[in-house]
């Protein structure tokens, strides 16, 4: 094939696919919702993108069904335009995830799944191989802001480095030398129907890791491993249990310090994140332990973890209350789970004992809403303030009876506030915030830039 056309380019997911394929010289084009930064990004490096959903939008050059391989994401509804022209016209169209089971197949892939945590985690392993010796080829489910691209690209590593998305069992088209799973909290019901078939897909992932490979599973997970003889298995976690851990837990002065423990006796003191969240020594313990297990040497670790910069939208600092005496602090997070939002309003207690934390909470998908919605509401109440727009139905159809209600009328902060998206930035500029964290896996951080210039402004005026 000569030419890839992506449906759904501008998806975080497909993103790095594009960009591999500029890279390699093959005509690229395709079709998104909405313009983004990150498709304006794309459209820079050379990718020929519409956002009409109209079949008369396809280029002429990618109409050939004999050269034009088409590549879509479950995201995108059957009922797209573009999709279903290149359905009845004999195109080759497949599945993301087919196209990077594919790529990774001729390589040593590291894996990295779970319902939470994997992106920061392949991040983390992917800014560590980069800079060592063994190098490697990385498609992210986030930007790394080292490099301030998803895909890292290294033509002379047999190591690649992959988020493996359990969404419409994604996944299950991955070939891992190296898998992680992180966590395997019940999402995605919609899909799975209940917690047993959830866990049994993490399952069928683990038998796909290569004879000889290894599996690294954090410890206390309900899954249960089917992996093929030979695959060696081993636990991991960020408190003192696991073959692979952490002690000598130091949290201050804004730094995480820890020593990895590993099997054999190893030791590795000094461990640094360079993002001091305290989630992030369980993302490091393992995104150490898979790039020991690669091959890099402890020096590399050590150094490659102390700088990676964070994926963005993944507690992502925008302000840190030091630009102005006593500034505000903004600060968003993809948490998008209820474990996720308790883990990362915890971490901001500890990072700024004392101040008063609001929360923006966009929900995301009817059916996450409907399924989750009391754990939802259990974790926003360790905010002191919660605001919540409308839902953001993606790929969804309304549900009847299910709102950004059903979350927030059984909040227990001692304030909270339904507000609509459009009228969101307004009521952010008349308020005052010691800390504003906005948080979701919706479109919230479209908004960012203004809805730190509206604090700045605010403190200034104060």
């Amino acid at each position: 094939m000569k030419n890839i056309y992506f449906v759904g380019a501008g998806g975080i997911g497909m993103a790095n696919l594009v960009r591999y394929y500029l890279r390699h010289g093959v005509a690229t084009a395709g079709y998104d919702r909405s313009p983004s930064a990150l498709t304006a990004q794309l459209e820079q490096e050379g990718a020929r993108l519409t956002f009409e959903d109209d079949e008369t939008s396809i280029p002429e050059a990618f109409r050939n069904p004999a050269d034009t391989l088409v590549v879509y994401t479950p995201a995108v509804p059957e009922s797209n335009r573009v999709l279903s022209y290149f359905r009845s016209n004999g195109f080759d169209v497949i599945k993301r995830a087919a196209l990077l089971g594919r790529i990774t197949r001729d390589t040593d892939a590291i894996c990295v799944a779970g319902s939470h945590g994997k992106t920061t985690t392949s991040s983390m392993t992917a800014n560590i191989l980069r800079e060592s010796a063994c190098g490697c080829t990385a498609f992210l489910g986030g930007v790394l802001r080292n490099i301030d691209s998803n895909l890292v690209l290294n033509e002379k590593s047999r190591i690649s480095v992959v988020e493996a998305d359990e969404y419409d069992r994604s996944f299950h088209h991955l070939s891992p030398h190296i898998a992680i799973v992180t966590s395997t909290d019940p999402d995605h019901l919609d899909i799975y129907g209940d917690e047993d078939h959830y866990l049994e897909a993490f399952g069928i992932f683990t038998s796909l890791i290569r004879e000889g490979g290894t599996l690294l599973i954090h410890t206390g997970l309900k899954m249960r491993p089917d992996t093929k003889p030979g695959v060696r298995i081993m636990t991991y976690s960020g408190g003192s249990e696991g073959d692979w851990h952490a002690e000598d837990i130091k949290i201050g002065g804004g730094r995480i310090i820890f020593t990895l423990c590993g099997p054999d006796g190893l030791r590795i003191e000094d461990m640094s994140p360079g993002v001091p969240v305290e989630i992030n020594i369980d993302n490091a313990v393992a995104a150490a332990a898979a790039s020991l297990t690669a091959g890099a040497t402890p020096e590399e670790v050590r150094r490659g973890l102390a700088g990676f910069k964070g994926a963005k939208r993944r507690f992502e600092v925008w302000l840190d209350g030091t630009e102005r005496k006593n500034g505000p602090v903004l600060i968003d997070d993809y948490a998008h789970s209820p474990n996720e939002i308790r883990a990362s309003i915890a971490s901001v207690r500890k990072l700024y004992p004392g101040k008063r934390l609001s929360v923006v909470f966009q929900p995301h998908l009817y059916t996450r809403t409907r399924d989750f919605a009391c754990e939802f509401a259990d974790a926003l109440s360790a905010a002191d303030q919660v605001i919540m727009p409308e839902i953001y139905p993606a790929r969804e159809l309304p549900i009847e009876g299910v709102s950004t209600h059903t979350i927030l009328d059984n909040v227990k902060s001692s304030e909270k506030i339904y507000c609509e998206r459009k009228d969101l930035l307004n009521l952010i500029k008349n308020s005052n915030f010691e800390i504003l964290m906005t948080l979701g896996a919706a479109d919230i951080d479209r908004m960012l830039p203004d809805i730190r210039t509206a604090l700045e402004e605010n403190h200034n005026r104060d």
